[in-house]
């Protein structure tokens, strides 16, 4: 997936235009400089594109004289790791040393860059915009993020520079005969040491400093005739440790490696459980619709392993119960306890996550469904789901035409998935269901996704 990267001094409204392009209000805006401290990061869809967007935020500075260095620094890292780059201006600041700093920067990168002169309101700021042409572009935007003047333009010609999203039906390719495996967690869980232990090399870079690997490495591997692609990742920390540039970069990395695997092999310690980090990181993987499997490493770090499995079990009860359908696997990567259970898993969730059901009995189940437990009454007339059908894979993912999509309740829709999941083997894998109204096109307003 495409990355677009938004750079500039602090406040000159990044965060807002970073909430206009994602449609969102995810970044913290605020007049006061360096209030965006961490990266912020959303996948943006518009029409048949996607992008990752990320807000590289403002620069908390200590000393002025640090300015420069500070601003270079965080360029550095939005370009390397960027495939379109937004440099932002402030319209009412006029030019500053700083911006022409960062500007003779981006003129030296092979990737396409856009100037923009934010806060460009009324007429008179327009006219004082002008100077921002002193820099020698080709083109400047001219916008308001908070306004949304302008914005529309730039974003047309930032989404001209990324292919259509290609179809997500791989059935009959051969990248379908190879199971792509993102190992992803926080740093200093083990990651790089399993896949050493995995593939018997020491290909991967082993250090007890968190944070050692920095970019996704693929691994192809073959066993059992089956071909694999490990992607190992660099850690993804709690958003409150993340201090150094580089590491936030890296975890825009593991979101990316997650965007091109099947099956996310989520990686944490026995020891800690389950980690509210373990947690986000699982729900990145499934609101991308990826197979999932817990790997708890260190096992033998675990004295009691039967009173560590009933705690577990408590966790899932207490708070998991939605996620009751990802499996999970005790191992060591440093004894390589485990390990032998661990490809027929990846092969059984990467089955369940192309798994397709055929439409006859597909209809029957749902309307035994009906039977057994009357879909709700809304406004006065009862729910009916005429016809069902499973347009993709990878995650699973069923239509269902109603009567009155938006009248389908939350608790409903738990019930059909329950059904779903009883009459195949899906685990592993989120599955998706989509209400729509009968007679709609696909994307037609009124139809509602759900996963």
């Amino acid at each position: 997936m495409s990355l677009v990267a938004i750079v500039g001094r602090p406040n000159v409204g990044k965060s807002t235009l970073f909430n206009r392009l994602a449609g969102s209000r995810k970044a913290l805006v605020d007049d006061y400089p360096g209030v965006t401290r961490d990266l912020h990061y959303a996948r943006v869809k518009k029409g048949r594109k996607t992008f990752e967007l990320v807000d590289t935020g403002g620069i908390s500075l200590e000393a002025q004289d640090e300015l420069i260095e500070r601003v270079v620094e965080q360029v550095n890292f939005a370009i390397d790791e960027a495939d379109v780059v937004i440099f932002l201006m402030d319209g009412r600041d006029g030019l500053m040393p700083e911006d022409e700093d960062i500007a003779e920067k981006l003129r030296k990168v092979d990737k396409p860059v856009f100037f923009a002169v934010n806060k460009v309101e009324g007429q008179q700021t327009h006219f004082d915009a002008a100077e921002f042409y002193k820099l020698g572009v080709e083109k400047l935007y001219m916008i308001s993020a908070r306004e949304n003047i302008g914005v529309e333009d730039l974003q047309d010609d930032v989404l001209a520079y990324f292919p259509n999203d290609p179809k997500r039906e791989e059935d009959n390719t051969e990248a379908a005969k190879q199971t792509r495996v993102a190992i992803v967690g926080k740093p200093n869980v083990g990651k790089s040491s399993l896949v050493n232990r995995l593939i018997g090399d020491d290909r991967l870079i082993v250090s007890d400093i968190p944070g050692t690997t920095r970019d996704a490495i693929d691994v192809p591997f073959r066993i059992n005739d089956k071909d694999y692609l490990l992607i190992d990742t660099a850690g993804i920390r709690r958003k409150a440790k993340v201090r150094f540039k580089l590491e936030k970069f890296s975890v825009v990395q593991s979101l990316r490696a997650l965007e091109r695997a099947h099956v996310a092999l989520v990686l944490g310690e026995a020891p800690e459980g389950f980690s509210d980090q373990m947690l986000r990181v699982t729900q990145e993987a499934i609101d991308r619709g990826r197979a999932v499997i817990w790997v708890f490493n260190k096992i033998d770090e675990i004295e009691d392993i039967l009173e560590w499995r009933k705690e577990i079990d408590r966790q899932i009860d207490f708070r998991l119960r939605h996620w009751e359908f990802i499996p999970r696997l005790e191992i060591s990567a440093k004894t390589g306890k485990g390990l032998r259970k661990l490809f027929p898993m990846i092969e059984k969730v990467a089955e369940a996550h192309n798994r397709r059901l055929e439409t006859g009995p597909l209809n029957r189940l749902i309307e035994k469904a009906m039977l057994s437990h009357s879909p709700p009454i809304v406004k006065n007339r009862p729910l009916k789901i005429y016809y069902a059908s499973q347009p993709t894979v990878r995650p699973p993912t069923f239509v269902l035409f109603t009567n009155a999509p938006e009248g389908v309740h939350f608790s409903y829709e738990r019930y059909l998935l329950r059904i779903i999941r009883e009459s195949d083997d899906f685990t592993g894998t989120p599955i998706r269901l989509q209400f729509k109204k009968r007679g709609e096109k696909k994307g037609a307003r009124g139809s509602r996704n759900r996963s």
